[in-house]
């Protein structure tokens, strides 16, 4: 199979106020390193991404640039000052990336645990399917309640996904799924969602639970033990 042009979309404008933190939470720090600095590697090592597009905000430029970009020797970053919204962030994104692109990911700043493995398959998936989204099997029985809070039903939890990033799609695709969103005045959970309304079929690739979103501060603790774990487990592997 040829190599598409892939282009990656990091939206790290978010202001992570559940952190309860001084600072933007893409800028504290795990196992030494800030959470933004963990996920731009993933893909800056990745050798099928081309292109890294960082949307944050434009007074977090300097710092971005101070405390991740200088000090890891990132390559293929190209910042954009992100919107009010993160739809809009993307949108600010897809604007920016090499119009020659085949295929574009978008990936969540604070998802620092991401594994190349599944980044390479959610590409190759999306050359075949058009629109993917990584996820994982829901782990906990999930209730539908109604206005009044009481429950309405319990669907199949052999159905269910809790929906993750990376979401990989052909980027004309989400590009007019973009477009017709601010058209039709539409705010999205995800991108998915606005390909969904598209008409198109969304493969889910499976991925880890070690993929989480840090959003409160017990997700450090977490997200530490994991980075730790796979450090660990690759020095063996290196040495065996």
């Amino acid at each position: 199979m040829e190599k598409p042009l892939t282009s990656v979309i990091i939206p790290a404008a978010g202001m992570g106020r559940r952190m309860n933190a001084p600072i933007n939470k893409q800028y504290l720090t795990i196992h030494g390193k800030p959470i933004l600095a963990h996920t731009l590697e993933v893909f800056e090592k990745c050798p099928l991404i081309n292109e890294i597009v960082l949307v944050i905000n434009q007074e977090e430029f300097s710092i971005c640039k101070l405390q991740v970009l200088k000090p890891y020797c990132f390559t293929k970053i190209k910042l954009v000052r992100g919107g009010d919204t993160r739809q809009e962030s993307v949108f600010r994104g897809l604007k920016a990336i090499n119009p020659k692109t085949d295929i574009v990911m978008v990936h969540d700043g604070a998802r620092p645990v991401i594994q190349e493995s599944v980044i390479v398959r959610s590409i190759y998936e999306t050359v075949e399917h058009r629109a993917t989204t990584v996820g994982v099997a829901a782990k906990n029985t999930i209730k539908v309640i109604g206005e009044d809070g009481f429950v309405e039903h319990t669907p199949n939890r052999d159905y269910l996904v809790e929906i993750q990033t990376p979401q990989t799609f052909e980027y004309g695709l989400l590009k007019e799924a973009h477009e017709q969103a601010v058209l039709q005045g539409i705010e999205g959970t995800d991108d998915a969602f606005l390909v969904e309304r598209q008409n198109v079929p969304v493969k889910i690739v499976i991925g880890h639970y070690t993929n989480i979103k840090i959003t409160t501060p017990e997700d450090l603790i977490i997200a530490e033990s994991i980075i730790k774990r796979l450090i660990k487990n690759d020095k063996k592997i290196r040495k065996n």
